[in-house]
Protein backbone atom coordinates (compact mmCIF):
# COMPACT_ATOMS: atom_id res chain seq x y z
CA UNK A 1 0.00 0.00 0.00
CA UNK A 2 1.45 3.57 -1.01
CA UNK A 3 2.88 5.27 2.07
CA UNK A 4 0.53 7.40 4.25
CA UNK A 5 2.68 8.90 5.93
CA UNK A 6 0.86 8.22 9.40
CA UNK A 7 -2.26 10.76 8.41
CA UNK A 8 -4.79 8.09 8.84
CA UNK A 9 -3.98 6.76 11.41
CA UNK A 10 -3.83 10.06 13.24
CA UNK A 11 -7.00 11.24 12.24
CA UNK A 12 -8.57 8.01 13.77
CA UNK A 13 -6.75 8.55 17.23
CA UNK A 14 -8.40 12.23 16.61
CA UNK A 15 -11.55 11.25 15.85
CA UNK A 16 -11.15 8.62 19.01
CA UNK A 17 -10.44 11.71 21.65
CA UNK A 18 -13.43 13.87 20.13
CA UNK A 19 -15.82 10.84 21.09
CA UNK A 20 -14.18 10.86 24.39
CA UNK A 21 -14.68 14.89 24.60
CA UNK A 22 -18.26 13.93 24.54
CA UNK A 23 -18.24 11.22 26.52
CA UNK A 24 -20.37 11.41 29.47
CA UNK A 25 -18.28 9.07 31.41
CA UNK A 26 -14.97 11.02 31.32
CA UNK A 27 -13.96 12.84 33.95
CA UNK A 28 -13.34 16.65 33.42
CA UNK A 29 -9.75 16.94 34.03
CA UNK A 30 -9.25 14.42 30.93
CA UNK A 31 -11.25 15.96 29.16
CA UNK A 32 -9.31 19.40 29.74
CA UNK A 33 -5.91 17.09 28.45
CA UNK A 34 -8.03 15.59 25.56
CA UNK A 35 -8.94 19.24 24.76
CA UNK A 36 -5.79 20.41 24.80
CA UNK A 37 -4.55 17.51 22.29
CA UNK A 38 -7.91 17.71 19.49
CA UNK A 39 -6.78 21.70 19.82
CA UNK A 40 -2.77 20.73 19.16
CA UNK A 41 -4.15 18.01 16.38
CA UNK A 42 -6.20 20.48 14.71
CA UNK A 43 -3.79 23.18 14.46
CA UNK A 44 -0.89 21.35 13.39
CA UNK A 45 -3.11 19.82 10.81
CA UNK A 46 -5.05 23.17 9.59
CA UNK A 47 -7.99 21.92 10.36
CA UNK A 48 -10.27 24.83 9.70
CA UNK A 49 -13.31 23.48 9.14
CA UNK A 50 -13.34 21.01 11.99
CA UNK A 51 -12.53 23.85 14.60
CA UNK A 52 -14.78 26.02 13.38
CA UNK A 53 -17.61 23.49 13.85
CA UNK A 54 -16.07 22.18 17.89
CA UNK A 55 -16.19 25.88 18.28
CA UNK A 56 -19.79 26.36 16.91
CA UNK A 57 -20.53 23.21 19.39
CA UNK A 58 -18.47 24.78 21.76
CA UNK A 59 -16.19 22.09 22.31
CA UNK A 60 -12.90 24.57 21.67
CA UNK A 61 -13.16 27.75 21.86
CA UNK A 62 -13.33 30.08 18.37
CA UNK A 63 -9.50 32.45 18.15
CA UNK A 64 -10.10 33.68 14.98
CA UNK A 65 -6.16 34.80 14.50
CA UNK A 66 -5.68 31.17 14.42
CA UNK A 67 -8.41 30.29 12.47
CA UNK A 68 -7.31 32.82 9.81
CA UNK A 69 -3.62 31.49 9.94
CA UNK A 70 -4.70 27.96 9.30
CA UNK A 71 -7.14 29.27 6.09
CA UNK A 72 -4.00 31.41 4.73
CA UNK A 73 -2.01 28.11 5.12
CA UNK A 74 -4.19 25.98 3.65
CA UNK A 75 -4.79 28.96 0.30
CA UNK A 76 -1.41 28.76 0.27
CA UNK A 77 -0.41 25.01 -0.04
CA UNK A 78 -3.47 24.70 -2.54
CA UNK A 79 -1.46 26.51 -4.85
CA UNK A 80 1.44 25.05 -4.30
CA UNK A 81 -0.27 21.33 -5.14
CA UNK A 82 -2.67 23.05 -8.16
CA UNK A 83 1.04 24.27 -9.54
CA UNK A 84 2.44 20.40 -9.28
CA UNK A 85 -0.42 19.26 -10.93
CA UNK A 86 -0.34 21.64 -13.65
CA UNK A 87 3.75 21.20 -14.22
CA UNK A 88 3.19 17.61 -14.32
CA UNK A 89 0.20 17.61 -16.87
CA UNK A 90 2.65 20.39 -18.81
CA UNK A 91 5.95 18.54 -18.96
CA UNK A 92 5.74 15.11 -16.91
CA UNK A 93 4.00 11.80 -17.24
CA UNK A 94 1.04 10.02 -16.40
CA UNK A 95 2.66 8.39 -13.25
CA UNK A 96 3.88 11.97 -12.30
CA UNK A 97 -0.08 13.50 -12.94
CA UNK A 98 -1.37 10.55 -10.94
CA UNK A 99 0.82 11.27 -8.08
CA UNK A 100 0.12 15.05 -8.24
CA UNK A 101 -3.29 14.66 -7.70
CA UNK A 102 -2.85 11.88 -4.89
CA UNK A 103 -0.80 14.45 -3.12
CA UNK A 104 -3.94 17.23 -3.39
CA UNK A 105 -6.23 13.56 -2.30
CA UNK A 106 -4.00 13.60 0.80
CA UNK A 107 -4.17 16.75 1.23
CA UNK A 108 -7.69 17.38 1.61
CA UNK A 109 -8.04 14.27 4.10
CA UNK A 110 -5.22 15.87 6.13
CA UNK A 111 -7.54 19.13 6.85
CA UNK A 112 -10.15 17.35 7.14
CA UNK A 113 -12.15 18.42 4.45
CA UNK A 114 -14.57 15.12 3.32
CA UNK A 115 -16.38 16.38 0.10
CA UNK A 116 -13.60 17.80 -1.15
CA UNK A 117 -10.78 14.79 -0.28
CA UNK A 118 -14.17 12.50 -2.18
CA UNK A 119 -14.01 14.84 -5.54
CA UNK A 120 -10.13 14.69 -5.37
CA UNK A 121 -9.98 10.99 -5.28
CA UNK A 122 -12.30 10.00 -7.76
CA UNK A 123 -10.27 12.25 -9.69
CA UNK A 124 -7.30 10.78 -8.85
CA UNK A 125 -8.76 7.20 -9.26
CA UNK A 126 -9.61 8.41 -13.22
CA UNK A 127 -5.76 8.95 -13.66
CA UNK A 128 -4.64 5.70 -12.20
CA UNK A 129 -4.86 2.27 -13.61
CA UNK A 130 -3.11 -0.28 -11.56
CA UNK A 131 -5.46 -2.63 -9.90
CA UNK A 132 -3.75 -2.16 -6.45
CA UNK A 133 -3.03 1.40 -6.63
CA UNK A 134 -7.04 1.97 -7.01
CA UNK A 135 -7.45 -0.93 -4.11
CA UNK A 136 -5.38 1.76 -2.14
CA UNK A 137 -7.79 4.80 -2.47
CA UNK A 138 -10.41 2.29 -1.46
CA UNK A 139 -8.65 2.29 1.59
CA UNK A 140 -8.24 5.56 1.91
CA UNK A 141 -11.76 6.36 1.54
CA UNK A 142 -13.03 3.37 3.98
CA UNK A 143 -10.52 5.49 6.31
CA UNK A 144 -12.62 8.55 5.86
CA UNK A 145 -15.63 6.84 6.60
CA UNK A 146 -14.27 5.67 9.67
CA UNK A 147 -13.53 8.77 10.83
CA UNK A 148 -16.67 10.50 10.11
CA UNK A 149 -18.83 7.08 10.93
CA UNK A 150 -20.54 7.63 7.52
CA UNK A 151 -21.66 3.39 7.06
CA UNK A 152 -23.04 4.16 3.57
CA UNK A 153 -20.00 5.60 2.46
CA UNK A 154 -17.67 2.86 4.41
CA UNK A 155 -20.60 -0.01 3.02
CA UNK A 156 -20.56 1.41 -0.98
CA UNK A 157 -16.61 1.41 -0.27
CA UNK A 158 -16.41 -2.31 0.93
CA UNK A 159 -18.11 -3.29 -2.47
CA UNK A 160 -16.23 -1.47 -4.85
CA UNK A 161 -12.79 -3.08 -3.18
CA UNK A 162 -14.55 -6.27 -3.46
CA UNK A 163 -15.41 -5.80 -6.96
CA UNK A 164 -11.98 -4.65 -7.68
CA UNK A 165 -10.62 -7.50 -6.40
CA UNK A 166 -12.85 -9.78 -8.71
CA UNK A 167 -10.16 -9.41 -11.91
CA UNK A 168 -7.11 -10.02 -9.25
CA UNK A 169 -5.75 -8.52 -6.90
CA UNK A 170 -3.15 -9.37 -4.07
CA UNK A 171 -3.52 -11.71 -1.24
CA UNK A 172 -1.97 -8.67 0.99
CA UNK A 173 -4.32 -6.25 0.07
CA UNK A 174 -7.52 -8.51 0.22
CA UNK A 175 -6.57 -9.26 3.98
CA UNK A 176 -6.42 -5.91 5.10
CA UNK A 177 -10.04 -5.39 3.61
CA UNK A 178 -11.28 -8.26 5.77
CA UNK A 179 -10.13 -6.07 9.04
CA UNK A 180 -12.02 -3.05 7.49
CA UNK A 181 -15.21 -5.33 6.79
CA UNK A 182 -14.89 -6.46 10.21
CA UNK A 183 -14.94 -3.52 11.88
CA UNK A 184 -17.57 -1.94 9.97
CA UNK A 185 -19.73 -5.59 10.93
CA UNK A 186 -18.84 -5.06 14.32
CA UNK A 187 -20.01 -1.44 14.38
CA UNK A 188 -23.07 -1.85 12.63
CA UNK A 189 -23.68 -4.93 15.34
CA UNK A 190 -23.09 -7.93 12.49
CA UNK A 191 -21.12 -9.57 15.68
CA UNK A 192 -20.95 -13.30 13.81
CA UNK A 193 -19.41 -11.96 10.68
CA UNK A 194 -16.87 -9.68 12.34
CA UNK A 195 -15.79 -12.29 14.53
CA UNK A 196 -15.22 -14.35 11.26
CA UNK A 197 -13.43 -11.80 9.11
CA UNK A 198 -11.62 -10.76 12.35
CA UNK A 199 -10.32 -14.91 12.87
CA UNK A 200 -9.34 -15.28 9.38
CA UNK A 201 -7.33 -11.85 9.93
CA UNK A 202 -5.43 -13.44 13.35
CA UNK A 203 -1.96 -14.23 11.09
CA UNK A 204 -2.26 -11.52 8.26
CA UNK A 205 -2.90 -8.16 10.64
CA UNK A 206 -1.31 -5.23 9.01
CA UNK A 207 -4.21 -3.16 9.19
CA UNK A 208 -2.45 -0.69 11.99
CA UNK A 209 -3.55 2.06 10.60
CA UNK A 210 -7.24 1.81 12.15
CA UNK A 211 -6.19 0.11 15.73
CA UNK A 212 -3.42 -1.85 17.13
CA UNK A 213 -2.69 -5.45 17.17
CA UNK A 214 -3.76 -5.48 20.83
CA UNK A 215 -7.02 -3.83 20.28
CA UNK A 216 -7.79 -5.64 17.28
CA UNK A 217 -7.11 -8.91 19.53
CA UNK A 218 -9.82 -7.43 21.97
CA UNK A 219 -12.45 -7.05 19.27
CA UNK A 220 -11.96 -10.67 17.96
CA UNK A 221 -12.29 -12.17 21.43
CA UNK A 222 -15.28 -10.26 22.23
CA UNK A 223 -17.08 -10.79 18.75
CA UNK A 224 -16.31 -14.17 19.12
CA UNK A 225 -17.46 -14.82 22.81
CA UNK A 226 -21.25 -14.17 21.91
CA UNK A 227 -20.73 -15.71 18.04
CA UNK A 228 -19.41 -18.97 18.36
CA UNK A 229 -20.34 -22.36 19.47
CA UNK A 230 -18.48 -23.76 22.71
CA UNK A 231 -16.50 -26.37 20.23
CA UNK A 232 -15.36 -23.52 18.09
CA UNK A 233 -14.73 -20.92 20.70
CA UNK A 234 -11.84 -23.26 22.01
CA UNK A 235 -10.04 -24.28 18.74
CA UNK A 236 -10.22 -20.94 17.32
CA UNK A 237 -10.22 -18.16 20.03
CA UNK A 238 -8.80 -19.83 23.32
CA UNK A 239 -5.97 -22.06 21.47
CA UNK A 240 -4.92 -19.79 18.89
CA UNK A 241 -1.36 -19.02 19.73
CA UNK A 242 -1.70 -15.35 18.13
CA UNK A 243 -4.64 -14.64 20.58
CA UNK A 244 -2.91 -15.66 23.45
CA UNK A 245 0.31 -14.25 23.13
CA UNK A 246 -1.71 -10.85 23.41
CA UNK A 247 -4.40 -11.39 25.84
CA UNK A 248 -2.63 -11.10 29.24
CA UNK A 249 -1.84 -7.77 27.83
CA UNK A 250 -5.40 -6.97 27.97
CA UNK A 251 -7.05 -6.22 31.52
CA UNK A 252 -9.72 -8.78 32.51
CA UNK A 253 -9.98 -10.49 28.55
CA UNK A 254 -8.54 -13.54 29.23
CA UNK A 255 -10.00 -13.88 32.55
CA UNK A 256 -13.62 -12.82 31.06
CA UNK A 257 -13.00 -15.42 27.95
CA UNK A 258 -11.41 -18.32 30.56
CA UNK A 259 -14.48 -18.11 33.11
CA UNK A 260 -17.03 -18.09 30.60
CA UNK A 261 -15.78 -21.47 28.95
CA UNK A 262 -15.46 -23.12 32.08
CA UNK A 263 -18.64 -21.65 33.62
CA UNK A 264 -17.37 -19.91 36.24
CA UNK A 265 -19.88 -17.01 36.43
CA UNK A 266 -18.60 -15.13 39.57
CA UNK A 267 -15.53 -14.56 38.27
CA UNK A 268 -16.76 -14.44 34.42
CA UNK A 269 -18.96 -11.00 35.72
CA UNK A 270 -16.28 -9.90 37.93
CA UNK A 271 -14.11 -9.60 34.77
CA UNK A 272 -17.10 -8.42 32.76
CA UNK A 273 -17.66 -5.55 35.07
CA UNK A 274 -13.67 -4.69 34.65
CA UNK A 275 -14.31 -4.33 30.44
CA UNK A 276 -17.39 -2.56 30.97
CA UNK A 277 -15.26 0.86 30.70
CA UNK A 278 -13.04 -0.24 28.07
CA UNK A 279 -16.43 -1.35 26.19
CA UNK A 280 -18.33 2.01 26.98
CA UNK A 281 -15.25 4.32 25.89
CA UNK A 282 -14.86 2.68 22.50
CA UNK A 283 -16.71 4.89 19.64
CA UNK A 284 -17.14 1.76 17.79
CA UNK A 285 -18.25 -0.78 20.75
CA UNK A 286 -20.08 2.19 22.98
CA UNK A 287 -23.39 2.18 20.72
CA UNK A 288 -24.21 -1.37 21.06
CA UNK A 289 -23.00 -2.03 24.49
CA UNK A 290 -26.70 -3.16 26.15
CA UNK A 291 -27.33 -5.31 22.88
CA UNK A 292 -23.76 -6.98 23.93
CA UNK A 293 -25.04 -7.48 27.71
CA UNK A 294 -28.55 -9.13 26.31
CA UNK A 295 -26.42 -11.23 23.88
CA UNK A 296 -24.06 -12.41 26.96
CA UNK A 297 -27.30 -13.43 28.80
CA UNK A 298 -28.82 -15.53 26.05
Amino acid sequence: MEAQDGTQQQHIALAHKLFLLTHPDVDDIEKVRLRDEVLDAVKTRDMASLYESLAVASVLEMDTAVLDRMRKRIEDELKTLDDKIADAEENLGESEVREAHLAKSLFFIRIGDKEKALEQLKTTEEKTVAAGQKMDLVFYTLQLGFFYMDFDLISKSIDKAKNLFEGGGDWERKNRLKVYEGLYCMSTRNFKKAASLFLDSISTFTTDEIFSYDTFIFYTVLTSIISLDRVSLKQKVMDAPEILTVIGKIPHLSEFLNSLYGCHFKSFFSAFSGLTEQIKLDRYLQPHFRFYVRKLAQ
